[in-house]
Protein backbone atom coordinates (compact mmCIF):
# COMPACT_ATOMS: atom_id res chain seq x y z
CA UNK A 1 0.00 0.00 0.00
CA UNK A 2 2.98 2.34 1.05
CA UNK A 3 4.60 1.67 -2.13
CA UNK A 4 1.25 2.27 -4.07
CA UNK A 5 1.17 5.81 -2.56
CA UNK A 6 4.62 6.58 -3.49
CA UNK A 7 4.10 5.81 -6.93
CA UNK A 8 0.90 7.56 -6.96
CA UNK A 9 2.26 11.09 -5.71
CA UNK A 10 5.52 10.84 -8.30
CA UNK A 11 2.78 9.79 -10.93
CA UNK A 12 1.37 13.51 -9.95
CA UNK A 13 4.33 15.45 -9.58
CA UNK A 14 5.23 14.14 -12.92
CA UNK A 15 1.88 15.44 -14.72
CA UNK A 16 1.83 18.59 -12.80
CA UNK A 17 5.74 18.94 -13.87
CA UNK A 18 4.79 17.95 -17.58
CA UNK A 19 2.02 20.52 -17.85
CA UNK A 20 3.91 23.46 -16.67
CA UNK A 21 6.92 22.81 -19.10
CA UNK A 22 3.35 22.84 -21.60
CA UNK A 23 2.41 26.38 -20.30
CA UNK A 24 6.04 27.24 -19.99
CA UNK A 25 6.54 26.68 -23.79
CA UNK A 26 3.50 28.38 -24.71
CA UNK A 27 4.30 31.38 -22.65
CA UNK A 28 8.28 31.42 -24.88
CA UNK A 29 6.54 30.54 -27.91
CA UNK A 30 3.43 33.47 -28.31
CA UNK A 31 5.96 35.99 -26.35
CA UNK A 32 9.58 36.12 -26.03
CA UNK A 33 10.25 33.20 -28.47
CA UNK A 34 9.02 35.41 -30.71
CA UNK A 35 12.33 37.83 -30.47
CA UNK A 36 14.78 34.79 -30.60
CA UNK A 37 17.34 33.04 -28.51
CA UNK A 38 20.14 35.71 -28.91
CA UNK A 39 20.91 37.23 -25.67
CA UNK A 40 22.10 41.32 -25.90
CA UNK A 41 25.54 42.32 -26.44
CA UNK A 42 27.10 45.08 -27.92
CA UNK A 43 26.98 43.78 -31.29
CA UNK A 44 23.57 42.23 -30.93
CA UNK A 45 20.21 44.69 -30.98
CA UNK A 46 18.47 43.74 -27.44
CA UNK A 47 15.12 42.16 -28.24
CA UNK A 48 12.00 44.11 -28.55
CA UNK A 49 9.41 44.01 -25.09
CA UNK A 50 7.10 40.25 -26.40
CA UNK A 51 3.72 41.26 -27.30
CA UNK A 52 0.74 38.57 -27.06
CA UNK A 53 -2.51 38.18 -25.19
CA UNK A 54 -1.60 34.52 -24.16
CA UNK A 55 0.84 34.70 -21.74
CA UNK A 56 -1.09 35.15 -18.65
CA UNK A 57 -3.59 32.89 -19.09
CA UNK A 58 -1.07 30.19 -19.67
CA UNK A 59 1.52 31.47 -16.66
CA UNK A 60 -1.70 31.58 -14.48
CA UNK A 61 -2.48 27.54 -15.28
CA UNK A 62 1.44 26.88 -15.39
CA UNK A 63 1.55 27.92 -11.25
CA UNK A 64 -1.52 26.14 -10.62
CA UNK A 65 0.31 23.03 -11.72
CA UNK A 66 3.69 23.86 -10.12
CA UNK A 67 3.32 27.25 -7.70
CA UNK A 68 7.14 26.62 -6.77
CA UNK A 69 8.30 26.36 -10.24
CA UNK A 70 10.82 29.69 -11.55
CA UNK A 71 9.53 31.70 -14.21
CA UNK A 72 11.21 30.94 -17.66
CA UNK A 73 14.96 33.08 -17.33
CA UNK A 74 14.91 32.98 -13.41
CA UNK A 75 17.00 31.88 -10.07
CA UNK A 76 20.22 30.68 -12.73
CA UNK A 77 22.43 30.78 -9.52
CA UNK A 78 25.34 30.18 -11.72
CA UNK A 79 25.06 33.86 -13.54
CA UNK A 80 27.54 36.26 -13.31
CA UNK A 81 27.19 39.82 -14.22
CA UNK A 82 28.24 41.57 -16.95
CA UNK A 83 29.59 44.77 -17.45
CA UNK A 84 26.84 45.99 -19.46
CA UNK A 85 24.54 44.61 -16.84
CA UNK A 86 26.52 44.88 -13.49
CA UNK A 87 23.35 44.29 -10.71
CA UNK A 88 21.17 41.11 -11.11
CA UNK A 89 17.55 42.12 -10.99
CA UNK A 90 15.07 40.32 -8.41
CA UNK A 91 11.50 40.76 -9.21
CA UNK A 92 9.09 40.32 -6.59
CA UNK A 93 5.54 39.93 -7.60
CA UNK A 94 1.99 41.16 -5.57
CA UNK A 95 -0.26 39.83 -3.26
CA UNK A 96 -1.84 36.63 -4.06
CA UNK A 97 0.45 36.18 -6.66
CA UNK A 98 3.20 34.04 -7.50
CA UNK A 99 6.91 34.42 -8.92
CA UNK A 100 5.62 32.06 -12.01
CA UNK A 101 2.38 33.74 -12.53
CA UNK A 102 3.33 37.19 -12.49
CA UNK A 103 7.17 37.23 -14.32
CA UNK A 104 6.48 34.88 -17.28
CA UNK A 105 6.64 37.60 -19.93
CA UNK A 106 9.59 39.95 -18.21
CA UNK A 107 11.82 37.30 -16.67
CA UNK A 108 12.90 35.57 -19.73
CA UNK A 109 12.83 38.80 -21.73
CA UNK A 110 14.90 40.03 -19.37
CA UNK A 111 17.40 37.03 -19.12
CA UNK A 112 17.87 37.33 -23.34
CA UNK A 113 18.50 41.24 -22.80
CA UNK A 114 21.55 39.85 -20.50
CA UNK A 115 20.70 40.10 -16.93
CA UNK A 116 20.81 37.73 -14.25
CA UNK A 117 17.43 37.51 -13.20
CA UNK A 118 16.01 36.66 -10.24
CA UNK A 119 12.28 35.41 -8.69
CA UNK A 120 11.31 34.48 -5.52
CA UNK A 121 7.47 33.29 -4.05
CA UNK A 122 7.52 35.07 -0.73
CA UNK A 123 4.79 35.46 2.12
CA UNK A 124 3.23 32.46 2.17
CA UNK A 125 2.83 28.65 2.83
CA UNK A 126 5.48 26.08 0.67
CA UNK A 127 3.92 25.11 -2.58
CA UNK A 128 1.08 27.36 -2.53
CA UNK A 129 -0.01 29.47 -5.68
CA UNK A 130 -0.72 31.78 -3.31
CA UNK A 131 1.76 33.85 -2.11
CA UNK A 132 2.51 37.38 -0.37
CA UNK A 133 -0.63 37.10 1.96
CA UNK A 134 1.59 37.69 5.29
CA UNK A 135 2.40 40.29 7.60
CA UNK A 136 4.65 42.99 5.79
CA UNK A 137 7.52 43.13 8.15
CA UNK A 138 7.91 39.18 7.85
CA UNK A 139 7.43 39.02 3.98
CA UNK A 140 10.73 41.92 3.81
CA UNK A 141 12.72 40.04 6.07
CA UNK A 142 12.31 37.11 3.48
CA UNK A 143 13.28 39.50 0.47
CA UNK A 144 16.45 40.44 2.52
CA UNK A 145 17.07 37.07 3.27
CA UNK A 146 17.02 36.01 -0.54
CA UNK A 147 19.32 38.94 -1.54
CA UNK A 148 22.02 38.48 0.61
CA UNK A 149 21.64 34.97 -1.41
CA UNK A 150 21.65 36.17 -4.58
CA UNK A 151 24.15 38.61 -3.79
CA UNK A 152 26.83 36.23 -2.43
CA UNK A 153 25.98 33.67 -5.58
CA UNK A 154 26.50 36.48 -8.13
CA UNK A 155 29.10 38.04 -6.41
CA UNK A 156 27.62 41.49 -7.10
CA UNK A 157 27.64 44.48 -4.55
CA UNK A 158 23.89 45.62 -5.50
CA UNK A 159 20.60 43.88 -7.23
CA UNK A 160 18.18 46.18 -8.82
CA UNK A 161 14.34 45.35 -7.46
CA UNK A 162 11.52 45.35 -10.01
CA UNK A 163 7.95 43.83 -8.12
CA UNK A 164 4.68 44.51 -8.80
CA UNK A 165 1.66 45.86 -6.39
CA UNK A 166 2.62 45.21 -2.74
CA UNK A 167 5.52 43.69 -4.46
CA UNK A 168 7.06 47.03 -5.89
CA UNK A 169 5.79 49.05 -2.91
CA UNK A 170 5.62 48.58 1.10
CA UNK A 171 7.35 45.27 1.22
CA UNK A 172 10.27 46.29 -0.90
CA UNK A 173 10.64 49.60 1.00
CA UNK A 174 10.14 48.05 4.43
CA UNK A 175 12.80 46.11 3.62
CA UNK A 176 14.84 49.28 2.28
CA UNK A 177 14.50 51.04 5.57
CA UNK A 178 14.24 48.31 8.25
CA UNK A 179 15.54 45.11 7.08
CA UNK A 180 19.00 45.63 5.68
CA UNK A 181 18.61 47.02 2.28
CA UNK A 182 20.18 50.07 2.77
CA UNK A 183 22.42 51.91 4.96
CA UNK A 184 21.48 56.02 5.83
CA UNK A 185 24.86 56.52 6.97
CA UNK A 186 26.45 54.97 4.11
CA UNK A 187 24.39 54.89 0.87
CA UNK A 188 27.12 53.71 -0.70
CA UNK A 189 27.13 50.39 0.96
CA UNK A 190 23.17 50.08 0.15
CA UNK A 191 22.28 46.56 -1.09
CA UNK A 192 19.73 47.96 -3.43
CA UNK A 193 20.36 50.19 -6.51
CA UNK A 194 16.86 51.03 -7.64
CA UNK A 195 13.32 49.85 -6.96
CA UNK A 196 11.08 50.04 -10.13
CA UNK A 197 7.20 49.27 -8.93
CA UNK A 198 4.71 48.35 -11.26
CA UNK A 199 1.30 49.71 -9.64
CA UNK A 200 3.25 49.59 -6.29
CA UNK A 201 1.39 49.52 -2.96
CA UNK A 202 3.04 52.92 -2.04
CA UNK A 203 0.83 54.49 0.58
CA UNK A 204 -2.29 52.10 0.73
CA UNK A 205 -5.38 51.56 -1.44
CA UNK A 206 -9.07 52.03 -0.90
CA UNK A 207 -9.52 49.00 -3.29
CA UNK A 208 -12.02 50.63 -5.51
CA UNK A 209 -14.02 51.06 -2.35
CA UNK A 210 -14.12 48.27 -0.79
CA UNK A 211 -11.22 49.54 1.55
CA UNK A 212 -12.64 52.07 2.83
CA UNK A 213 -15.88 50.21 3.57
CA UNK A 214 -13.70 47.20 5.70
CA UNK A 215 -11.75 50.13 7.38
CA UNK A 216 -14.46 52.19 8.32
CA UNK A 217 -16.57 49.18 9.56
CA UNK A 218 -13.38 47.76 11.52
CA UNK A 219 -13.13 44.49 9.66
CA UNK A 220 -9.72 44.92 8.01
CA UNK A 221 -8.64 42.27 10.44
CA UNK A 222 -11.38 39.94 10.49
CA UNK A 223 -10.88 39.77 6.79
CA UNK A 224 -6.82 39.08 7.38
CA UNK A 225 -7.93 35.89 8.71
CA UNK A 226 -9.75 35.00 5.41
CA UNK A 227 -7.14 36.09 2.89
CA UNK A 228 -3.65 36.94 4.81
CA UNK A 229 -2.40 40.22 7.13
CA UNK A 230 -0.91 41.92 3.76
CA UNK A 231 -4.88 42.84 2.84
CA UNK A 232 -5.02 45.03 6.14
CA UNK A 233 -1.69 46.00 5.82
CA UNK A 234 -2.00 47.57 2.61
CA UNK A 235 -5.08 49.66 3.65
CA UNK A 236 -4.62 53.41 3.38
CA UNK A 237 -3.96 54.35 7.33
CA UNK A 238 -2.66 50.92 8.28
CA UNK A 239 0.13 51.02 11.28
CA UNK A 240 2.24 49.58 8.17
CA UNK A 241 1.70 52.36 6.10
CA UNK A 242 1.71 54.95 8.81
CA UNK A 243 5.56 53.71 10.05
CA UNK A 244 6.80 54.18 6.63
CA UNK A 245 5.42 57.51 5.47
CA UNK A 246 6.69 58.91 9.30
CA UNK A 247 10.14 59.92 7.37
CA UNK A 248 9.96 60.35 3.89
CA UNK A 249 9.41 58.15 0.86
CA UNK A 250 12.41 56.96 -0.34
CA UNK A 251 16.23 56.16 1.32
CA UNK A 252 19.03 57.92 0.31
CA UNK A 253 21.06 56.06 -2.46
CA UNK A 254 18.32 54.48 -4.02
CA UNK A 255 16.66 55.45 -7.59
CA UNK A 256 13.45 54.70 -7.30
CA UNK A 257 10.64 54.42 -9.93
CA UNK A 258 7.14 54.21 -9.83
CA UNK A 259 4.72 52.91 -12.77
CA UNK A 260 1.51 53.32 -12.49
CA UNK A 261 -1.74 52.83 -14.95
CA UNK A 262 -5.22 55.32 -14.86
CA UNK A 263 -7.33 52.14 -15.14
CA UNK A 264 -5.98 50.71 -11.96
CA UNK A 265 -8.80 49.10 -10.05
CA UNK A 266 -7.02 47.84 -7.16
CA UNK A 267 -4.25 50.14 -6.03
CA UNK A 268 -6.54 53.03 -5.74
CA UNK A 269 -6.35 56.16 -6.87
CA UNK A 270 -3.77 55.50 -8.92
CA UNK A 271 -1.77 58.66 -7.35
CA UNK A 272 -1.27 56.73 -4.36
CA UNK A 273 1.45 54.87 -5.98
CA UNK A 274 3.62 58.12 -6.68
CA UNK A 275 6.72 58.91 -4.07
CA UNK A 276 8.21 62.06 -3.09
CA UNK A 277 11.90 61.98 -3.38
CA UNK A 278 13.99 62.48 0.14
CA UNK A 279 17.34 63.95 0.30
CA UNK A 280 19.72 61.28 -2.18
CA UNK A 281 17.28 59.43 -3.55
CA UNK A 282 15.51 60.17 -6.72
CA UNK A 283 12.36 59.75 -7.94
CA UNK A 284 10.29 59.02 -11.45
CA UNK A 285 6.99 59.03 -11.34
CA UNK A 286 5.27 57.33 -15.15
CA UNK A 287 1.65 56.95 -15.66
CA UNK A 288 1.35 54.65 -18.82
CA UNK A 289 -0.94 56.24 -20.29
CA UNK A 290 0.28 59.99 -20.94
CA UNK A 291 3.27 57.90 -22.84
CA UNK A 292 0.97 55.34 -24.49
CA UNK A 293 -2.42 56.59 -25.07
CA UNK A 294 -3.82 53.60 -26.06
CA UNK A 295 -3.13 51.40 -23.01
CA UNK A 296 -5.56 49.85 -21.41
CA UNK A 297 -3.84 47.78 -18.72
CA UNK A 298 -5.11 47.70 -15.47
CA UNK A 299 -3.73 46.33 -11.92
CA UNK A 300 -3.51 42.78 -13.05
CA UNK A 301 -2.14 43.42 -16.89
CA UNK A 302 0.29 46.07 -16.34
CA UNK A 303 2.94 43.32 -15.37
CA UNK A 304 2.27 41.93 -19.08
CA UNK A 305 2.33 45.05 -20.70
CA UNK A 306 5.06 45.30 -23.33
CA UNK A 307 4.57 49.04 -22.83
CA UNK A 308 5.58 48.75 -19.38
CA UNK A 309 8.56 46.54 -20.16
CA UNK A 310 10.29 49.00 -22.15
CA UNK A 311 9.57 51.71 -19.15
CA UNK A 312 11.31 48.68 -16.94
CA UNK A 313 13.90 48.05 -19.26
CA UNK A 314 14.79 51.48 -19.59
CA UNK A 315 14.45 52.58 -15.98
CA UNK A 316 17.41 49.29 -15.12
CA UNK A 317 19.56 50.99 -17.87
CA UNK A 318 18.78 54.77 -18.41
CA UNK A 319 21.95 55.64 -20.39
CA UNK A 320 20.64 53.13 -22.95
CA UNK A 321 16.33 54.04 -22.91
CA UNK A 322 15.21 53.61 -25.89
CA UNK A 323 11.54 55.39 -27.06
CA UNK A 324 8.49 53.23 -26.06
CA UNK A 325 6.93 51.60 -29.31
CA UNK A 326 3.52 52.01 -27.96
CA UNK A 327 1.09 49.30 -29.18
CA UNK A 328 -2.50 48.67 -27.52
CA UNK A 329 -2.51 46.99 -24.46
CA UNK A 330 -5.69 45.41 -23.37
CA UNK A 331 -7.40 44.75 -19.62
CA UNK A 332 -6.16 41.68 -17.46
CA UNK A 333 -4.48 40.33 -21.11
CA UNK A 334 -1.99 42.92 -21.36
CA UNK A 335 -0.41 42.13 -24.89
Amino acid sequence: MADLKVSRRRSGQRRRAKWAAVCAGLVLTLGVGQQGAAVASDSIAPPKPPRNLLAFPAAVAGSLANPSAPPAGADDWNCKPTREHPRPVVLLHGTWANAYDSWSMLSPWLKQAGYCVFAPSYGGAPGSPIQATGHVPDSARQIAAYVDRVLKATGARQVDLVGHSQGGGLTPRWYLRFAGGTDSAHPKRNKVHSLIGLAPSNHGTTASGLGTLTTELGLNQPVSLLVGQAYADQMVGSAVNRTLDRDGDTQPGVSYTVIATKLDEVVTPYTNQFLTAGPGATVKNITVQDICRQDLSEHLSIAYDSNAAQLVRNALDPAHAKPVDCSLTLPVLGG
